[in-house]
């Protein structure tokens, strides 16, 4: 009878249990819904934007300015640099205009206008861009610091493949060789290289051409004074960055739409003034003639005919400005007629006038148009160039955001529109570039060879990283990535093979460009990997943390110290360094990692993650903050008092979700054992892999386990009904005694406790890991911004800790 009894009661009480902890869980879903229901409001929202006919019109007249500034400004060199040495038949004409309509056909408007700007990591664009998509549909990324809870994010989006597809299986090579991933990452950064080259050279060349239309009506001035005012206007285009683009960006569409309805206009002039034939160049035939009427030289032509495209690549990168269709809807309706129009009315002039091919878009002009002509093609040239600065920038915020490139500073240029930025350091180096490179050449045709080989290899890297796009991401059938991957390597390739060509004449440049900045890049993200491998493999165990008691061994003096690591699970050796010089650390201690996602922003909301470490008697915590790629640390976030907030906000929300128990009943010895358990549960299942996965993963679910269980897991289950109004009341006076506590040691003070980490050599490494290490990132790292001044931490409440280690 007494068994039955004790029985009962013991099942009793665990119903009880069960529908207590039940209970808190619904408590705790109530608590944090997630957001799938507000981010499809914005969704929705955003789509009936679209939907407006005003509303897309308005966006589009606008898009003119920032997207097809480049793009537009190609009529002023290409058939000069087609015909560089004159032009011997009036059929090479039609065959060159023949080979500009179908290339305008194929790269802006079908490959990048209607496939390739639909692959937007939520509206970003840009090789970077499409990496961090495809960061989240497979495990490429060389800097393994992702966690499950990332994928809860908002703005994370991504698609599960289903077992046994062409998909998953693609995945599954590109996962399963570190090589593989360090190919694409090259892919990647050798797009991104060259996109910095477009900032140097595009400015050139526009600025050079629109200027040299003086000389049209004052043949005898020296094309020294153009190259000096293209200069002049040069430095003062880069002088004025520091302003932003929100307080002139309002002229950029009225003056590139002026110009697109100018060039539009006098090309219909010249094709009904001059030769009307040159419309049967839309038929493909005389494209077969061109090649066999010139041969070699007409292959080698097609580094002219790129440069028709130039400003495809810019276009992708900034449409993030304005929603695809407004984008699409101006390129097919407006500027693709008006470029037509422009090279019809230019080929139709020069059939007629061979000896003008230097000078054919002036020439062609009437005279009474000619000053209002020149004056906004001056101001075409120079909005061009600032879409392509203004992208540069972008780029290279989201290299820094990546690990692949040395922190610089970033200012704000807008209140109102966070994405406008301007970076000093990098401002000047695109303008002693542009200076160098157009007094260094003087003319047109050989900054366009160096043009064509960026803008080519652009493409090429676009193309390689659009075909995983297709297989992972969009899922296509894979015929369908076949045809996109031979008709777009087909054409790129072959405007390859011909500035091949010209790589001694002026191709050359773009290359030293790309191989500085790789080389930056490349080491840069070497020694960021090893640095974070470093931090993963000497990292402390939270065995031995717990090991020293609730003073850690130490004198706990009252304040909050701040540790920053690169770890978003374990102790860092940084901690255990310092304590180990200086035996004395705060009362409260938080581990803070900075981190970025492959996202193109991380809402406010969702920024900060926190979790205690240990049982409350330690007084130590994590706080996890995320951000993504086009987010900012500004001067007035003020990052500590939003992470203080946040985890008061934790102690107040975890107080809450606790069962019925305090703090006195937990019991650290069953978290203790269960962690030794799982250290040798895991050391069994693990014995055959390798040696450094074994210490990430066991640091991992140590981690874990402690801050779970000692903070969750009472040590008496059975508790009565009578003591829950007694224990609540507990609770209640534990958490203000927390939280006076913590708001005690914030007004005592809080200090940033940061890793200054030195990267040398081994000794016995070879030579060029050598200079690469213990040179080129030393300077680097010297140069570079530390992350105090990137997070904007006091100087009088920075700590810094010395360490070496050696790769």
């Amino acid at each position: 009878m007494a068994e039955r009894v004790e029985r009962s009661v013991t099942e009793g009480e665990n119903t009880i249990q069960e529908r207590h902890v039940g209970a808190m869980w619904e408590l705790e879903q109530n608590l944090d819904q997630p957001m799938d229901e507000e981010a499809n409001k914005l969704k929705i929202m955003y789509k009936e934007k679209g939907l407006s006919i005003l509303m897309l019109l308005r966006l589009s007249f606008q898009s003119l300015g920032i997207v097809y500034g480049d793009l537009g400004t190609s009529p002023l060199y290409v058939f000069y640099n087609t015909f560089p040495d004159g032009i011997n038949d009036s059929e090479d004409v039609i065959g060159a205009l023949s080979l500009i309509i179908y290339s305008l056909l194929l790269i802006p408007l079908i490959k990048y206008v209607i496939i390739v700007c639909k692959a937007n990591d939520n509206g970003q664009g840009g090789t970077l861009a499409i990496y961090s998509l495809l960061c989240r549909h497979a495990k490429v990324k060389l800097i393994p610091n992702q966690q499950r809870s990332d994928e809860d994010l908002t703005t994370y989006s991504r698609t599960l493949l289903p077992d046994g597809s062409f998909a998953a299986k693609t995945k599954k090579w590109l996962e399963s060789k570190e090589s593989r991933k360090k190919a694409l990452l090259f892919i990647v950064l050798l797009g991104t290289c060259m996109m910095i080259g477009d900032g140097i050279l595009t400015p050139a060349i526009s600025v050079l051409s629109a200027t040299g239309g003086i000389k049209v009506i004052s043949p005898k001035m020296s094309s020294d004074i153009v190259v000096l005012v293209s200069i002049i206007i040069l430095v003062g285009l880069f002088s004025m960055q520091h302003y932003g683009t929100d307080k002139v960006g309002w002229l950029f569409a009225p003056i590139v739409f002026i110009w697109f309805l100018f060039i539009g206009a006098t090309g219909m002039y010249n094709i009904c003034k001059h030769d009307t034939s040159v419309l049967k160049a839309f038929s493909p035939t005389y494209i077969y003639l061109y090649f066999k009427r010139r041969g070699l030289d007409g292959w080698i032509s097609l580094g002219g005919i790129l440069l028709s495209i130039t400003g495809t690549e810019a276009l992708y990168a900034d449409i993030a400005y304005f929603p695809l269709r407004a984008i699409q809807l101006a390129f097919t309706f407006f500027v693709f007629p008006c470029l037509l129009l422009a090279y019809c009315g230019q080929a139709a002039y020069l059939v007629n006038n061979k000896d003008h091919h230097r000078d054919a878009f002036y020439a062609s002009m009437p005279d009474s148009v000619y000053w209002p002509m020149f004056v906004i093609a001056t101001g075409a040239a120079i909005v061009g160039s600032q879409a392509t600065i203004s992208g540069t920038y972008s780029i290279i915020k989201q290299a820094v955001s990546h690990g692949c490139f040395p922190r610089v500073k970033i200012v704000h240029t807008s209140k109102k529109f966070l994405g406008q930025i301007y970076c000093p350091d990098i401002n000047w180096i695109l303008m002693v570039g542009c200076i160098a490179v157009t007094a260094s050449f003087k003319n047109q045709s050989q900054i366009g060879n160096a043009y064509g080989t960026a803008v080519v290899l652009v493409m090429l890297a676009t193309t390689l990283l659009m075909i995983l796009i297709m297989l992972l991401v969009w899922r296509c059938h894979w015929i369908l990535v076949l045809i996109f991957s031979v008709l777009s390597l087909m054409v790129e390739l072959s405007y390859f093979s011909a500035v091949i060509w010209k790589i001694n004449q002026g191709g050359w440049v773009p290359l030293i460009i790309a191989a500085i900045s790789l080389l930056v890049m490349s080491v840069w993200h070497y020694a960021t990997v090893k640095k974070y491998e470093f931090e993963v493999h000497s990292k402390v165990s939270m065995s031995w943390i717990l090991g020293l008691g609730p003073s850690l061994g130490l004198v706990r003096v009252p304040g909050i110290g701040l540790v920053y690591t690169e770890l978003a699970s374990g102790v860092p050796h940084i901690f255990s360094h310092f304590i180990t010089n200086l035996p004395a650390t705060h009362s409260v201690v938080v581990f803070v990692c900075v981190k970025y996602l492959p996202v193109y922003t991380v809402p406010e909301e969702e920024r900060f993650l926190v979790k205690r470490i240990g049982p409350k008697t330690f007084r130590m915590f994590r706080c996890v903050a995320r951000y993504g790629y086009k987010d900012l640390h500004r001067k007035d976030d003020d990052f500590e008092n939003k992470l203080l907030n946040n985890l008061f906000n934790f102690i107040r929300i975890e107080t809450m979700m606790e069962p019925a128990s305090n703090s006195s009943t937990y019991s650290s010895a069953y978290s203790l054992n269960h962690t030794q358990e799982s250290k040798d549960e895991l050391i069994h299942n693990n014995g055959h892999r390798n040696n450094n996965n074994n210490i990430d993963e066991f640091s991992s679910m140590v981690d874990y386990t402690v801050s779970t269980l000692d903070t969750i897991v009472p040590a008496d289950n059975r508790m009565s009904f009578s003591q829950n109004n007694t224990v609540e009341e507990e609770e209640e006076e534990e958490e203000e005694d927390e939280l006076q506590f913590l708001k005690t040691c914030k007004e005592s003070g809080v200090v940033h406790i940061m890793g200054n980490t030195v990267v040398k050599a081994r000794n016995g490494s070879w030579l060029p890991k050598k200079i690469a290490i213990d040179y080129v990132y030393a300077f680097l790292a010297k140069i570079c911004r530390e992350n105090s001044v990137i997070l904007h931490v006091p100087h009088e409440t920075l700590l810094n800790v010395g360490q070496v280690f050696y790769v």
